[in-house]
């Protein structure tokens, strides 16, 4: 079984892809992760790697060239990807969604983040939510004419506001099992 976990930022993903593949002793793959460690070695920030994808669709082929490659290659993984749904189609499609005031607290609280890409203000962390949908709108419908925020594309929509990371891994959980 392959899951993919996509959604707004803010709203859990990665964590909940974590802790799925830590129940189900899968393989994960985080690609906002991936595209992170691909900034840094840049010396440029996500948002500023994002910008640069507006134009060169090289910044964002790489990571789906290699989702493409997971798909056909394993059977059983987590994939947290803002457009994995897409790349892996024979997968369980989860979209998770929260309000921004929540989205914004919970990044501005984000461990993983490093210092530069870390708002200190929950203006800063809205506005920084706002310049990342905009450029993945951007860049998606570009180069696949997609919206990945358009919930048909699911099997699951969850609303993780007021919800713990368990109570959420449980629901995906209990879809895998319909």
């Amino acid at each position: 079984m392959i899951i993919t976990i996509s959604g707004t930022p803010g709203s859990g993903k990665s964590t909940v892809g974590d802790l799925l593949s830590k129940k189900l002793e899968y393989e994960y793959f985080d690609i906002g992760r991936i595209r992170r460690a691909i900034a840094k070695k840049r010396g440029i920030t996500l948002e500023e790697l994002n910008k640069v994808g507006e134009t060169d669709e090289s910044t964002d082929k790489e990571v789906d060239d290699y989702q493409r490659h997971l798909g056909q290659a394993k059977d059983s993984f987590i994939l947290v990807s803002r457009l994995g749904y897409h790349f892996v189609p024979n997968s369980l499609k989860v979209f998770l969604k929260v309000n921004i005031d929540e989205a914004a607290r919970r990044i501005i609280k984000d461990e993983s983040r490093s210092e530069e890409e870390k708002p200190h203000t929950i203006a800063e962390a809205k506005r920084l939510i706002d310049v990342r949908n905009t450029s993945d709108k951007k860049r998606y419908s570009k180069y696949y004419d997609i919206d990945p925020y358009d919930t048909k594309h699911y099997d699951l929509v969850i609303d993780t506001y007021n919800k713990s990371p368990q109570e959420i891994a449980e629901e995906i959980l209990e879809a895998t099992n319909k």
